[in-house]
């Protein structure tokens, strides 16, 4: 009885602690030394970061000490895991052929061509001759009829060769540089999904052949035919059977850059004259 009366009586004096809300107008005291550590933090702390893409479809991964980057593939591909990596893979479809040497797929044989070259000089395989940056619209038969009325747009309105035997040796006038670039190019004349390759792409290509001349160009996976060239003073056919002009979609000032090759060498050039004729092989995209 007496351990009870004395517990109450404790609970009876005991004085509760009083809480009160805080006073805003007091404000709150910060030290100078606590913002000076404060900041340290800040300035030392280290966040953890994705490596900012490049280009639409890239993925990043972690390989278990840093991120690497996948660049996208082709439309159709599957993704899959090869040795815990994540890794495109892509089935070739009917027409299209790669160079392993350089990953890159393109058609199996030249635009306008009928089939795929069974040698250097398979006529059936030569194809059409393009002037530089001019569309699909005829004038790419090897026996379209000509004219040297110059286009003053990006599209004639015809079928013709346009001759011009005079600097710049252009189809158009004025110039216009920006008609073979991307498959969304002006003028791009390849099939959907496929474009103009680019001068470094083709040159990529030459330094994967067995040999620098046309041997070697027939010998590489697109098994490219001498299909010879169409002039661009009166739209003559020449060097068939002889030489191989192959346009990129680069140009260079005035210039569009090329791939030429014939039985003793190969190599990327530049020619002022647009309004060649030359074959074109089309990359995909």
């Amino acid at each position: 009885a007496t351990d009870t009366t004395s517990w109450n009586n404790k609970l009876d004096s005991e004085t509760d602690p009083v809480f009160t809300a805080w006073d805003k107008t007091t404000g709150i005291s910060i030290t100078e030394s606590q913002i000076s550590d404060l900041g340290n933090y800040i300035e030392t702390e280290t966040d953890p970061s994705v490596p900012t893409g490049t280009q639409a479809g890239e993925m990043q991964y972690w390989n278990g000490t840093a991120w690497v980057t996948v660049a996208p593939s082709y439309n159709g591909s599957t993704l899959t895991l090869v040795n815990g990596v994540p890794t495109w893979k892509y089935e070739l479809q009917a027409g299209e052929v790669e160079n392993p040497t350089t990953g890159k797929i393109w058609m199996d044989r030249n635009l306008g061509a009928s089939q795929v070259a069974t040698s250097s000089t398979d006529a059936a395989a030569y194809g059409d001759l393009y002037q530089w940056g001019r569309a699909a619209d005829g004038h790419e038969s090897r026996t379209s009829g000509t004219t040297s009325t110059l286009a003053t747009s990006d599209t004639p309105g015809h079928g013709n060769f346009i001759t011009n035997g005079s600097s710049p040796y252009d189809w158009r006038s004025p110039q216009n540089d920006n008609l073979w670039q991307g498959v969304s190019g002006t003028n791009n004349p390849c099939p959907s999904g496929y474009r103009l390759p680019t001068a470094a792409e083709l040159e990529e290509e030459r330094l994967s052949w067995s040999s620098n001349n046309a041997a070697g160009a027939f010998a590489s996976p697109l098994k490219l035919p001498v299909a010879g060239y169409r002039s661009n003073s009166n739209g003559s056919l020449l060097s068939v059977g002889s030489g191989g002009d192959y346009w990129s979609s680069t140009v260079d000032g005035t210039y569009s850059r090329y791939l030429h090759f014939d039985s003793s060498n190969a190599n990327m050039a530049s020619s002022y004259r647009r309004a060649y004729g030359f074959s074109v092989r089309c990359l995909k995209d």
